[in-house]
């Protein structure tokens, strides 16, 4: 069954999450192509089949396709189907680094907030770097 897109695998929708349904999707995606989960050229599933697999409406996957479509994510052949484009893992990479600038600015209020200088902001980054690549090694052995 070549040439046939395999399924995704995106966490959960909520209704009841931080983002609409269809945001939840467009950023499950970028997120799967960000990872290199999902490939340039690599096929994705039809609304329906997609819309099936995550028990939301064909509406809700059609909108969250043409917004990844927009942003130049994926693109669309007439007949053929919905592939990731080849500039995708780089625009994907775009849209995290501005996520996690909003994320740092976010933490930073509230390191100023709880009462924390610039520098003691810094030290506290740096030891959750720290910590994280510690954990990261260790896994690698």
């Amino acid at each position: 069954m070549a040439g046939h897109p395999k399924a995704l695998i995106l966490p959960p929708l909520s209704a009841a999450g931080p983002a609409t349904l269809y945001q939840q999707i467009v950023d499950g995606l970028k997120r799967e192509v960000s990872e290199g989960r999902l490939r340039a050229g690599a096929p994705l599933p039809s609304f329906r089949q997609l819309a099936e697999d995550l028990l939301v409406s064909v509406i809700t996957v059609k909108r969250a396709y043409e917004e990844l479509e927009r942003e130049g994510i994926i693109y669309r052949r007439q007949g053929l189907g919905t592939f990731v484009s080849h500039s995708a893992p780089d625009r994907s990479r775009e849209a995290k680094v501005d996520r996690a600038r909003d994320l740092l600015r976010q933490a930073y209020r509230e390191a100023t907030e709880a009462g924390l200088t610039g520098d003691a902001t810094l030290q506290l980054l740096q030891s959750i770097v720290d910590e994280s690549e510690s954990r990261h090694v260790r896994k690698r052995r």
